[in-house]
Order: structure tokens, then C-alpha cells, then sequence
């Protein structure tokens, strides 16, 4: 499934916003992809995001109103870096990426996090349109 691969996208990058991982190594410890499909948009995301990560760095920060980039709580950021990859780079439709981002807040974040993190998706594809 689509969510089995993005959640463990997501949780790639949460582990890289702490050191570097090699994704090969840390696949192991991920849910396995059944489909072809859903490895090759696990790949696509995380390719994206490795090639990327620093124009969405500097996306992200642009947008921050009373917060400093370092202190935003890592997942949040994860899933923030991983609803802008997938909307700029992967093609995948801007509320389909938003929503799963929040759904995935549910389980893996705070509930005021689900909030954060829409508003600053919002106001930065806001800018893009």
C-alpha cells in the first residue's frame, strides 16, 4: 500500500533529520512493500527528498512565524519534509499529500502538531500558486 510506503518515507526521514542513515540499512527495520508500485514511490520520495532537502529547507524556514527551524519538533518536521516532497517533486495531488501528513500526525505526533503543520503547508504551497 501507498501508506506503507510513505509511512515508512516519513520514518527514513525522521531518522536522517538526527544522522545520516544509509536507507539501505535502515529498510530492515521498515514495513515490508508488497508491490512494485509502492517500492517505486518509497524510492521516488526518498530520492526527491535526499536530492532536494535544503530548497525545502529553506521553504520551510521562509515560512516559520515565531519559531526557529532547529527548534521544530523533528516529527513534525518529517512530515512537513515529506507532504512538500511529495507535492513538488512526486507529483502526488497537494490535498492527498496534506491529508496523509496530518493522518500520520495523528499517530505519531501531538494534536496541536496536526494544526502546525497544516497551517505552514498551507502558507507555503499558498505562495507556490
Amino acid at each position: 500500500m501507498r501508506k506503507d510506503a510513505r509511512e515508512n518515507a516519513f520514518k527514513l526521514i525522521f531518522e536522517g533529520l538526527f544522522h545520516e542513515c544509509d536507507q539501505l540499512l535502515s529498510k530492515e527495520n521498515l514495513t515490508p512493500l508488497k508491490k512494485q508500485d509502492d517500492e517505486k514511490f518509497f524510492s521516488d520520495i526518498m530520492q526527491n527528498f535526499d536530492a532536494h532537502k535544503e530548497e525545502l529547507k529553506v521553504k520551510i524556514e521562509k515560512h516559520l512565524k515565531n519559531f526557529e527551524f532547529d527548534r521544530l519538533f523533528k516529527i513534525d518536521l518529517a512530515l512537513i519534509y515529506l507532504a512538500l516532497t511529495e507535492i513538488e517533486y512526486c507529483g502526488t495531488p497537494k490535498a492527498v499529500a496534506i491529508n496523509e501528513a496530518l493522518e500520520l500526525s495523528k499517530t505519531y505526533s501531538t494534536e496541536k502538531s496536526k494544526k502546525f503543520i497544516n497551517g505552514l503547508l498551507s502558507a507555503i504551497l499558498n505562495e507556490n500558486d
